[in-house]
């Protein structure tokens, strides 16, 4: 995606208000529509990539999701199927659709701000993946106990919130315990 691809502003009750440069949405920390797919394989974990150093926001940081920013004219189940393949190649795989919710990172402390609406997919895959080298920099399956043992820190805010949401209403039909 380029920094003048157009994509949809929207309300605080997801509704469309108007269509700008990604580079416009991002300078003015507008609220957006983006996907997020968890990538589970048949063990239950799932696939994190490490983002690269070039992302916009969060770069460098351990991403539970693929996914992306939905541009306009395009469905939420378009931008997942599009950044799937994408991302990690996946192609011809069902994608379940878990919840939409809303994410708000002021981006304090000199990062930057963040707030969209994103919509929550599950892809079930085991691999292989061909990771996009301008976006991805790695990754590998991760048991879910690994992952809510780890360092919180080292984590997108929004995909680890998405995790324990999804957890929360038992969408991967397993219990967790997680705090």
């Amino acid at each position: 995606m380029t920094l003048d691809e157009r994509v949809v502003v929207v309300d605080a009750d997801n509704r469309p208000v108007d269509v700008v440069p990604r580079s416009v949405m991002r300078a003015k920390g507008l609220r957006h529509r983006v996907t997020g797919i968890f990538v589970v394989d048949r063990d239950g974990r799932l696939f994190v990539q490490r983002r690269t150093e070039t992302k916009d926001v969060y770069p460098g940081m351990l991403d539970l999701c693929a996914g992306g920013v939905v541009v306009a004219g395009e469905s939420y189940e378009e931008c997942a199927v599009r950044e799937a393949a994408e991302e990690l190649g996946i192609v011809d795989t069902p994608m379940e659709t878990a919840f939409d919710s809303y994410f708000c990172d002021p981006g304090e402390g000199g990062g930057q701000a963040v707030r969209n609406w994103c919509r929550v997919f599950i892809c079930r895959h085991d691999g292989p993946f061909t990771l996009q080298p301008e976006e991805v920099a790695g990754g590998g399956f991760v048991g879910i106990a690994e992952i809510l043992a780890d360092d919180a820190s080292r984590y997108t805010p929004d995909s680890l919130e998405a995790l324990h949401r999804l957890l929360d209403g038992n969408h991967l039909g397993e219990s967790h315990d997680h705090a």
